[in-house]
């Protein structure tokens, strides 16, 4: 622990040499832990997540710089060229922080794949696990551990969508990781 700590939240709950000292939780000196960067509980309605940077920062951006570009290649009656260059560009720089949210969430559907399969490996052995797509792998790692064996028994005999799988979920497993 750092030497600067404040260790004013330590009581003693009895004096003299029988005295025991414990320290106190946030909730019992009243502080608020709820600092707007912990998740918040997640459910089959609200699970989906927005990156802010990603979708109202740098989008906004591009489509910005894309329209100004085109605009400028309209009205500009000079140095065309270069007009139709910066055009180029732009679609360009929009192209390329698509693709590279699409990398990234691609490798997160792998990752999600091979961690729901080792999960059913160890919690339903007898299970086909090479018959469940990708979406309903990734649509399964909402389950809780107990629900999982009955839910991937169901989704292999009826071939459930990622959405029905989601709606049978009761005890929702929350992935605060992705992006």
């Amino acid at each position: 622990m750092p030497f600067f700590r404040s260790y004013s939240y330590i009581v003693a709950t009895e004096t003299g040499p029988k005295a025991v000292f414990h320290r106190l939780s946030p909730q019992e000196r009243g502080v608020n832990t709820y600092d707007g960067r912990m998740p918040k509980p997640q459910t089959a309605a609200s699970h989906a997540a927005t990156d802010t940077l990603t979708h109202f920062v740098l989008g906004p951006i591009f489509l910005i710089n894309f329209v100004v570009a085109v605009v400028m290649a309209v009205r500009g009656r000079h140095h065309l060229a270069l007009h139709l260059w910066l055009v180029v560009i732009a679609v360009a720089l929009f192209l390329m922080a698509l693709k590279m949210r699409l990398y990234a969430l691609r490798l997160q559907d792998r990752l999600i794949r091979l961690e729901e399969r080792l999960r059913i490996a160890a919690l339903v052995p007898q299970a086909d696990v090479s018959r469940l797509s990708m979406a309903q792998l990734i649509a399964l790692r909402f389950a809780s551990d107990a629900e999982l064996p009955a839910l991937v028994a169901r989704t292999l005999a009826e071939n459930l969508d990622p959405k029905a799988i989601k709606s049978s979920i009761q005890t929702w497993r929350p992935d605060y990781a992705r992006v």
